[in-house]
């Protein structure tokens, strides 16, 4: 239990995005904004990414920025491009496995119901799923997958893809910084030194769309249960 336990505080501790920052940074060089640009490359890109931090990574460099440890320009310039070309490698990566991703055994690295959400939102939203998906955990890095298994055209496909890559990147990235320099410079508080907390109101608010989906998902089973059952 203990062994669990500390594994539970490692992965915590590296997969949180202040850490993640500020050990690139104590690296220097290439590592810093190198570093940013594969995880968000692997989050949207690579099925096995799932489980990196998104919305919280893109925040919490926006903060960094506003502290003038990182550059805005670069920021938001690498990660679109990363987030972009994230989903072009999982769009192809559809296209080249094709249906027969949605019968593929669960893994560690690969699980069936993060797809089956991003397929149900495909269903439901169509292209749009594209741009959408990049506000929901989990749904952004299977959603290009699902859109490449389905044949989506690739013109279609990357109109999407730059479109909800600039619109993510650029509104986490902007929150982060705008906010970091409006409390410093009306109340100063520094927002860098209550990092935790931003990162813990980021996940909450990104969690919500799929928790909303969730309700109304059993709001209708339930409605369209009751109209099937014979009154007596």
């Amino acid at each position: 239990m203990d062994s669990l336990y500390e594994l539970f505080h490692q992965l915590r501790e590296y997969l949180n995005p202040k850490i993640i920052i500020e050990t690139l940074l104590a690296k220097g060089g290439l590592f810093v904004y190198g570093g940013l640009i594969f995880i968000v490359f692997a989050e949207t890109g690579l099925a096995a990414g799932f489980f990196l931090p998104g919305d919280s990574l893109l925040v919490v460099a926006g903060l960094f920025a506003a502290t003038g440890k990182l550059s805005l320009a670069i920021l938001l310039s690498t990660l679109f491009l990363a987030a972009v070309v994230g989903d072009t490698v999982g769009y192809y990566t559809g296209a080249k496995i094709g249906p027969r991703i949605f019968t593929r055994q669960e893994s560690f690295f690969f699980k069936p119901s993060h797809l089956q959400k991003a397929h149900a939102f495909y269903l439901k939203y169509g292209g749009k799923t594209i741009i959408i998906a990049r506000f929901v955990p989990f749904v952004r890095t299977f959603a290009p997958i699902v859109a490449g298994a389905a044949q989506m055209p690739y013109r279609s496909f990357i109109f999407f893809n730059i479109a909800g890559g600039f619109l993510w990147v650029f509104s986490m990235i902007l929150s982060g910084y705008f906010l970091g320099t409006l409390l410093k410079e009306k109340f100063g508080i520094n927002l860098d030194e209550h990092i935790e907390w931003v990162v813990i109101i980021v996940v909450a608010l990104s969690l919500m769309p799929p928790v909303i989906e969730y309700l109304k998902s059993r709001r209708e089973k339930a409605r369209a249960a009751r109209a099937v059952t014979p009154s007596v």
